[in-house]
């Protein structure tokens, strides 16, 4: 006869053999202020985000051909000039999003990420909370079930997302264009916002661990690709900072669209370096 299989009760951190103990950590720091810190800072992107991609006004500068990158590529039948280039495919409604052909693959592209699977495999699933505390299920079952099984569809989403970078740097130059520039070009604050968001956002999406094998996986011998070996290499080192840039990029795409808002409602005025 084959051995009984534990019950419930009997596995993970209640088996015999764990250590019996009544407190839920040992751990006398305070050690929920990290999965604190994070779940604030998760929950005040998507909130923002969230209300933003479904406010639908105030995305686009005409003057100065600013679009916030939550709402590019813009292909709904509503978005006017901001979408001279892109087809307006969307119907205009107010439950979807300008740009909802590329959000979800974005969002995908985050939610898979490696850090940010550690992230909020800590805060949300509680796989556990934190090092030496119990996770409040008993059993464990990795990425091999539904919904976890959805990680490994990262690298899909990393060319997807690359793709929406090469948008964001077609945005990013078009927004050069001013119409009372001198010879058509212009430059100002937003400019360089826009810029830097689009930078950084690269870098991210560089760093990626996808992309790292991408560059320099299936190889058995570096030396008879020195290219690839050297491309490796550099994403290697950007790889280190994976986890800062996720969250610099956080912050910037939320400055680069509370700055386009402010500037398309008139709240402010672009300052301007060249042209007006």
């Amino acid at each position: 006869m084959s051995a009984p299989t534990a019950s419930r009760s009997e596995s993970g951190v209640f088996s015999p053999t764990r250590a019996k103990i009544a407190q839920k950590t040992l751990r006398p720091e305070k050690w929920w202020l990290q999965p604190l810190r994070i779940n604030l800072g998760f929950a005040a992107f998507v909130i923002y985000a969230t209300a933003r991609a479904f406010q639908q006004e105030h995305f686009y500068v005409h003057q100065y051909h600013y679009l916030t990158p939550f709402y590019s590529p813009c292909v709904s039948t509503a978005c006017g000039e901001a979408s001279e280039f892109w087809p307006q495919i969307l119907p205009d409604v107010w439950w979807l999003p300008y740009a909802a052909l590329t959000l979800p693959f974005l969002l995908l592209f985050r939610l898979t990420c490696y850090y940010y699977r550690g992230a909020y495999y800590r805060t949300v699933w509680q796989s556990p909370t934190a090092c030496a505390v119990a996770e409040p299920r008993v059993h464990y079952t990795g990425e091999t079930k539904f919904p976890l099984i959805v990680q490994n569809t990262h690298r899909y989403f990393f060319y997807i997302a690359g793709i929406i970078s090469v948008i964001n740097t077609y945005d990013a130059i078009v927004a050069f264009h001013s119409e009372d520039g001198p010879g058509g070009f212009g430059f100002g604050l937003g400019n360089l916002i826009l810029l830097g968001n689009v930078i950084m956002l690269w870098i991210y999406t560089l760093s990626c661990h996808s992309c790292r094998h991408v560059t320099g996986g299936r190889l058995k011998h570096f030396s008879k690709h020195p290219v690839r070996y050297w491309i490796w290499e550099q994403i290697s080192k950007i790889n280190t900072r994976h986890k800062q840039f996720a969250w610099i990029t956080l912050g910037t795409l939320m400055l680069t669209d509370f700055y386009v808002m402010l500037v398309a409602s008139g709240t402010i005025s672009d300052l301007r370096f060249i042209g007006h």
